[in-house]
């Protein structure tokens, strides 16, 4: 008997602690494209409570049902291409991962402006939740091409998300091994598919508010600013960056937004991808969020999102990467040396404990 992979049956199955959404949600995405013609796609996921997240590797050919709002059976599919990623709540979901055909789709936090699509009875059949669009589309796209005519032939209905606490406010990435990348976002109930050439993502507002307000920062240069002379005195800099002066520092979506840009457009070209996969690392070390330096007040509870994993993915070579807040050491996942025709979904845990390297003995 074939099993369906249904938010119904997740929620029932595994019915862990429900939480308010964080209001301070942090994630950060950029894209390098080393010379050798690859596409290195990496995020930073932030949240205030721990998303209980390990790897999976979805199978080819694995019947899905999705979920419509109220709980009903929504939309059923086949995932023709084979997935690996992150999961969240230890569910059979993506919530940021890449397929065998190099297309990568992640979930980015969108409060206050993330609102789905009406769903009349007609079209039950055809809607899924927010939290199965990446899983929808990694199963039956292979590049973005396919994912901004697959996104519109279905629809994504405002349905609860009892680990949540309600409908899970999120806007998604695309971005396949051509180097192509869309942003999907949701806003009053209509879909807006936003072409994303720089390939760098973070929170509210909309993304077409991000990329105006690029303007703000045109005057951010690589190179630093030796001196200056106002009224015959003449004044220098005080060391590296003062190009760089005036670039926000700050943790907010928008600030984090420009930063992103900055870093990934002024790094210099590598030339492999394993080279891009290193320095995309060190990009988004600029956004690592350590326990306690954002916080909020939700419901008389001060919590702080924090960095729990970043992620990166290889579209050319399919090989996933990825670091925690407990253990900081590179790990991978390579999707061409797994079995993508079994029958069961795979787990590989993503738990692990910094270790230190006593290097006292090494001494000459």
């Amino acid at each position: 008997m074939k099993r369906f992979i249904t938010s119904c049956m997740i929620l029932t199955l595994f019915s862990v602690s429900v939480f308010t959404p964080s209001s301070t949600s942090a994630c950060t995405g950029i894209t390098i494209k080393p010379k050798d013609g690859s596409v290195v796609f990496g995020r930073t996921l932030e949240f205030a409570e721990n998303l209980q997240s390990n790897i999976i590797v979805i199978p080819r050919n694995r019947p899905n049902s999705g979920t419509a709002p109220g709980q009903k059976q929504g939309l059923q599919w086949n995932s023709q291409y084979a997935m690996v990623g992150m999961n969240a709540f230890n569910l059979p979901i993506i919530a940021d991962g890449m397929n065998e055909r190099g297309l990568h789709v992640g979930i980015f936090y969108f409060p206050d402006y993330a609102k789905y699509q009406a769903v009349s009875d007609q079209e039950v059949s055809k809607t899924i939740s927010p939290m199965e669009v990446p899983l929808y589309l990694l199963g039956t796209c292979a590049t973005v091409d396919e994912v901004t005519k697959r996104i519109q032939q279905i629809k994504v209905g405002n349905v609860v998300m009892q680990q949540m606490g309600g409908v899970p406010p999120f806007h998604y990435i695309a971005s396949d091994a051509s180097g192509k990348s869309v942003v999907l976002e949701y806003v009053d109930g209509k879909l807006n598919i936003h072409q994303n050439p720089l390939g760098v993502f973070t929170n509210s507002p909309t993304f077409d508010w991000h990329m105006t307000n690029l303007g703000n920062y045109v005057n951010l240069l690589t190179n630093n600013i030796s001196e200056i002379k106002v009224q015959g005195q003449t004044i220098k800099g005080l060391g590296q960056g003062s190009g760089m002066l005036g670039l926000p520092g700050d943790f907010t979506p928008p600030s984090r937004f420009v930063r992103a840009v900055a870093f990934s457009a002024s790094v210099f070209p590598v030339d492999t991808a394993r080279e891009g996969v290193l320095q995309v690392f060190h990009v988004l070390n600029q956004f690592d969020i350590p326990k306690g330096a954002a916080r909020g007040d939700e419901n008389g509870k001060t919590t702080a999102d924090y960095t729990e994993w970043t992620s990166v993915s290889d579209l050319k070579n399919r090989r996933y990467y990825f670091r925690t807040y407990d253990d900081s050491t590179i790990r991978m996942v390579n999707l061409n040396s797994l079995n993508l025709d079994g029958n069961q979904i795979q787990t590989i845990s993503i738990q692990g404990e910094e270790q230190i390297i006593d290097v006292t003995g090494c001494a000459r």
